[in-house]
């Protein structure tokens, strides 16, 4: 490594470097947000955009510092954050001077980088990235789950509520917000039990097998994975002197073979 490289990896690994960034990521944010407002856009628009592109410009130095210092342009690219990170600032370049609003738009990603700076959110992504494969099944049931629902009150209640159940996409739209228990008795189960009261075993038994029990096993596979995670990061004590058994075993074992031998 060149002296270069050596003096680009100490500036991009120092904690007063990333907190900077952090800082003008924050500023970002709120820039992005100040541009919402009309009264503020077409007062300032221009002042907002010109801090906006050398914002622009210094998370760009950043790149380019983090890549020379880093071993290897292939080492930089291996590491999905930094991946991620390159990808937003080269966008951010992309749409400089574009005036469609979808582009535009994308611009409030920045913001995201705040996840790849911060190590506890980026810790906390990681533990959530795992929980993907394992939450193949819980998705499958509770696929089922919905669809089954969904046809029963399709069937059931499509005459005395069409606007909830008229459709099975209507339906499966209308079990999605009762399993968020946001307005699901006086909206939704109040005016079909009045006109048919034998309905209440249809949500009842929905919010007890949906929200009580599929939901809670996501966030039991959410949480397991996040304590996983820590455990990586900081392992206890004992999960230290496990690893130094597992070792010792294993000497062992390679000790035996070769008296076989």
């Amino acid at each position: 490594m060149t002296a270069i490289q050596q003096r680009c990896s100490a500036l991009s690994n120092s904690p007063v470097f990333m907190n900077i960034i952090i800082s003008l990521i924050i500023i970002n944010a709120i820039l992005i947000g100040l541009e919402t407002y009309p009264q503020i856009a077409n007062t300032y628009g221009h002042w907002l955009m010109v801090i906006d592109a050398i914002l622009l410009w210094i998370f760009t130095v950043e790149i380019v510092i983090r890549l020379i210092g880093s071993t290897s342009i292939k080492a930089f690219f291996k590491d999905p954050w930094s991946v991620f990170d390159f990808v937003i600032v080269l966008s951010g370049h992309l749409l400089v001077g574009s005036y469609v609003t979808v582009l535009r738009i994308l611009r409030v990603l920045r913001v995201l980088r705040a996840i790849s700076i911060i190590p506890s959110l980026r810790k906390m992504v990681n533990a959530l990235l795992l929980t993907i494969p394992s939450m193949g099944t819980i998705l499958l049931l509770l696929g089922l789950f919905f669809y089954v629902y969904g046809v029963i009150g399709t069937l059931l209640y499509h005459s005395i509520a069409p606007e909830y159940f008229g459709t099975l996409h209507q339906s499966l739209l209308t079990l999605f917000q009762v399993i968020t228990l946001e307005s699901w008795a006086s909206g939704v189960m109040r005016p079909i039990l009045a006109e048919d009261p034998s309905s209440w075993w249809y949500f009842v038994t929905f919010i007890l097998i949906g929200a009580f029990v599929i939901v809670n096993l996501f966030v039991g596979v959410v949480v397991n994975n996040v304590e996983e995670a820590n455990r990586e990061e900081s392992p206890s004590p004992t999960d230290i002197k496990l690893a130094e058994l597992q070792k010792e075993l294993a000497e062992i074992k390679q000790l035996l073979r070769k008296q076989k031998d």
